[in-house]
């Protein structure tokens, strides 16, 4: 113990101490760390860093749970590793076949006690951060916003240093801006977004490359294109227009637009994105050239979607009523990845283009409805 405190004082008069007053944490396992939160109480100075090996099952803790990602990426997951080593968490009550499809557990990421009580208990070593408000809600609320995907994201930030966690956190289209190289977008430009859920985004890349290079987290980082998904309804972005459209589609054939028809931006079927967040969590460190990386499928117009959809239900009728944020927004994006670096790095590649897409949207929603009598 004299040698750990002497090494430790050694390390804690080598770094600066943080603006907030916090002092250096942890001795880790494998090297003398610290992350940045300050142990206080006997109790929590007996907690260790976890040490995860490629051998062993990781025990995964998925954060805003019940959104349009984190149900299908429990799902994935739980094939792969078992039912009882993945737990999703949310604050809103799931649904019976969430529940009882494996462990959920009550989880405010604003409660950093609580979240640590939950890493601590469950002995998790991979955390997927999915809780944040999306482009056009952010808009709609920037306190509550800035709350959830910076504050939150510091609480997450601060328990994946502090145990040794390999951390996940989603970044976006929408962590560019007008200035940024639109088509295609390379993984490194200039980055000014002009909406809060953009500004948070980019923050999120930059804290997890610093706690990366700072503290030694595992902070892994995917710029998610538009995610299209049958499993869940809209949820307040930009892109959900190619979402909507199928819902609209076979409920009632008549679909109105909320942005321009010729409006490009980049998309994804989920079973892609699920898929390629898995490869990145599970690609080995050496392979990694970066933190942060761009993924793409395709590229397409709310026009060119509509007419391919009109190909399997040629009664559909689009109109279009431009919102002025949400265009305001898509017109600041990027109109295509470069995704070359996810590809030569650890082999990405997706799986679904735009027929494809659209033909399994449809069977899934309209296997009985409209999609069954148009065939």
């Amino acid at each position: 113990m004299p040698v750990i405190r002497a090494l430790s004082n050694v390390a804690k008069q080598a770094l600066l101490a943080p603006a907030c007053g916090c002092q250096p944490l942890t001795v880790a396992i494998r090297n003398i760390s610290f992350s940045p939160r300050q142990v206080t109480s006997g109790s929590d100075a007996s907690f260790h860093s976890v040490s995860f090996s490629e051998t062993d099952h990781p025990k995964v803790l998925i954060t805003g749970g019940l959104g349009q990602l984190g149900v299908g990426l429990a799902k994935l997951l739980r094939k792969r590793f078992g039912k009882n080593n993945v737990i999703l968490s949310d604050i809103r009550k799931p649904p019976s076949n969430v529940f009882h499809s494996g462990p959920f557990i009550y989880s405010d990421i604003l409660d950093y006690k609580n979240l640590r009580e939950i890493v601590v208990n469950n002995r998790i070593t991979w955390l997927v951060h999915y809780s944040a408000l999306l482009s056009a809600v952010g808009e709609a609320n920037v306190a509550l916003a800035r709350a959830v995907n910076i504050t939150g994201l510091h609480n997450i930030l601060d328990i994946a240093a502090e145990h040794g966690l390999r951390l996940f956190v989603p970044s976006t289209i929408g962590a560019f801006g007008p200035t940024s190289p639109r088509n295609p977008t390379p993984d490194l430009c200039v980055q000014r977004p002009r909406t809060i859920y953009g500004v948070s985004k980019v923050h999120a890349e930059l804290m997890g490359e610093y706690y990366h290079h700072r503290y030694g987290l595992d902070f892994r980082c995917l710029r998610y294109p538009g995610i299209i998904s049958a499993d869940s309804q809209p949820g307040g972005g930009t892109t959900d227009y190619a979402v909507q459209i199928f819902h609209d589609a076979v409920k009632t054939g008549k679909f109105e637009c909320n942005l321009k028809p010729d409006t490009r931006l980049p998309m994804m079927y989920i079973d892609d994105c699920l898929r390629a967040t898995l490869e990145v969590m599970e690609a080995p460190v050496e392979s990694l050239s970066m933190r942060t990386y761009n993924i793409n499928a395709l590229s397409f117009t709310p026009e060119e979607l509509a007419n391919e959809v009109q190909k399997q239900l040629p009664d559909l009728q689009v109109t279009y009523e431009i919102d002025s944020v949400r265009q305001a927004i898509a017109d600041s994006w990027p109109m295509n990845f470069d995704d070359s670096n996810a590809r030569n790095d650890w082999g990405w590649k997706h799986d679904y283009d735009l027929p494809e897409l659209v033909q399994t949207m449809l069977n899934f929603i309209g296997s009985d409805s409209r999609i069954a009598q148009a065939n």
